[in-house]
Formats: C-alpha cells, sequence, structure tokens
C-alpha cells in the first residue's frame, strides 16, 4: 500500500507558485482511505478559479492552502491553464468530491468509517445523509447544518467542535461556501479528531436535490460553469464572467516576471563565461 505522501509526492505540481495536486477521482478516494488506515490526520481543499481569485485576495485563504496537506483540482478551467504553462496535466486530474464521494461512502460503509458532515442550511445535510445511507446500507453519517455563530470563541462553535469530537469522524466534510468553510478549518483545525477533513462547498446540497448538478459530461467539454451561471445567474456571474479575468491577468503578469527574471539570468551567465 502507497502511503498517503506518496501518492501525493508523485503528483505534485506548481502552477506560477499555487501548489496543485493532479489527482484523479479514484486516487483521491484512495488517498484518503490510506490516511484513515494510516491513522494520520489530513486536511484536504481544492483549487478551481474561484478558490485562485480568493488565494490572491485573501491572505488567510493563502494561509489555508499553504498548511493544507493536499489540494486537489476542482475545475476544468485549471487544466487548460496548466497545460498552458507546460503542465502535463490531463483530464483525468479534474476531481470532484460529488463523483468520488460514492466511492469513498461505499468503502466507509464496509470498513465503518464515520463520516460527519458540517454546513448546509438545517435539514438539508440530513436529508442528504438520509440518500446516502438508503445508497450504502450500514453507513455510519452524522450532520450538522452550518447556520451558526463560527467564531472561535463562540458557545456554538465549542458546541459544534464538542459535538464533532464525541462522534470522532474518520472525515468531517465542512460544506459553509468558500472563504467560510475554510477559514474555519484553519482557525479550528487543532480542535479537531479527525482523520480526513475537507472542504465540500455544496456537495451535500446536490445530493439532497436542494442544488441540481450539472451533467456531468458537461466537465468534460469544460463546460460545467455555463450550467451553473444559467441556473444561478444571481449569485455566479460575478464569479464566471468577472473573476476568471482577474486571475488570468495576475497569472500572465507572473508568467512574464517569470520570463524576464530566465531571461535576466541567461544574460548574467552569458556574462560571466565570456
Amino acid at each position: 500500500m502507497k502511503t498517503p505522501s506518496t501518492i501525493l509526492n508523485a503528483n505534485r505540481h506548481s502552477l506560477l507558485g499555487i501548489r496543485l495536486d493532479a489527482l484523479s477521482n479514484a486516487e483521491m478516494v484512495r488517498l484518503m482511505a490510506d490516511t484513515i488506515v494510516a491513522g494520520k490526520s489530513y486536511v484536504i481543499g481544492n483549487h478551481n478559479m474561484h478558490s485562485l481569485y480568493m488565494w490572491h485576495r485573501e491572505p488567510k485563504m493563502r494561509e489555508f492552502f499553504a498548511s493544507a496537506d493536499c489540494v486537489y483540482i476542482d475545475g476544468m478551467a485549471l487544466i487548460l491553464l496548466g497545460r498552458m504553462v507546460g503542465l502535463p496535466l490531463k483530464r483525468r486530474h479534474r476531481a470532484s468530491l460529488l463523483d468520488f464521494l460514492p466511492s469513498f461512502a461505499a468503502e466507509a460503509a464496509t470498513n465503518e468509517w464515520r463520516i460527519f458532515s458540517l454546513g448546509s442550511k438545517p435539514g438539508v445535510g440530513e436529508k442528504a445523509a438520509e440518500r446516502l445511507r438508503q445508497q450504502f446500507p450500514g453507513l455510519q453519517i452524522r450532520t450538522h447544518h452550518g447556520h451558526f455563530d463560527a467564531a472561535k470563541s463562540s458557545r456554538e462553535n465549542q458546541a459544534v467542535l464538542a459535538e464533532i469530537n464525541a462522534y470522532a469522524p474518520h472525515l468531517l466534510m465542512v460544506g459553509m461556501g468558500m472563504p467560510r468553510q475554510e477559514l474555519w478549518i484553519l482557525e479550528n483545525r487543532a480542535d479537531l479528531t479527525a482523520n480526513v477533513i475537507t472542504s465540500t462547498g455544496a456537495t451535500m446540497d446536490y445530493i439532497a436535490g436542494i442544488k441540481s448538478p450539472a451533467p456531468r459530461w458537461l466537465g468534460q467539454l469544460y463546460l460545467e460553469w455555463f450550467y451553473r451561471l444559467i441556473t444561478e445567474p444571481a449569485r455566479l456571474s460575478g464569479r464566471y464572467l468577472v473573476e476568471p479575468w482577474f486571475v488570468i491577468g495576475k497569472m500572465a503578469s507572473q508568467q512574464l516576471r517569470n520570463k524576464w527574471h530566465a531571461i535576466a539570468v541567461a544574460s548574467v551567465a552569458s556574462g560571466v563565461t565570456k
């Protein structure tokens, strides 16, 4: 069995200074399972165009991603950007919790691993959990909504931490929207007893049927973003029509600086050898 670190070290890349772990859905399940079997504690984040935008604008988000043990690629746009700068990324390196959670849930039911889901509106998480229990008999999963005072020292937050730790989950899923979920993990990681802690966005909303996920084949055509935009235009127009240009501009500037630096170094080296 490969260790979690072996899987990560073999698939780690840098997209102009931003760390990415190029893992398929199957490799994500294996990483999580191996982390649990090894008795380790890993924080798993994910990058897409929205998170890259937040990475550039929110120092705490940079801190979260720097501290995360794994940052997988959850966006075909990043596959394209990576290819443009020479990274050996393929379509299969786009992973999504919505796609690999069922495979993990099947292993969790077999191995009696416990899952705790924190997030969504009251009742939504439990509806999703019940659907997962029906699909995977024996699955142990508990939920708590995300509508609480998430300030670290608040009474509500301390009660949530106590509930999670009493359950001692092997997988803790935190789906409170970006950047709230990442900042909550960053602030509370040291107080949590879970093998795998991961940000999950609206995954449980999709499973519960509250939101409609894009057809999975659209992702392979780089068009999942368009489906989400037309289904939630008011909420997502800025994310999909404005933020990408900010990210692309930042990355173009960084790549230009890197090229000028390489030219300057080459010129100095050439002068020294003459």
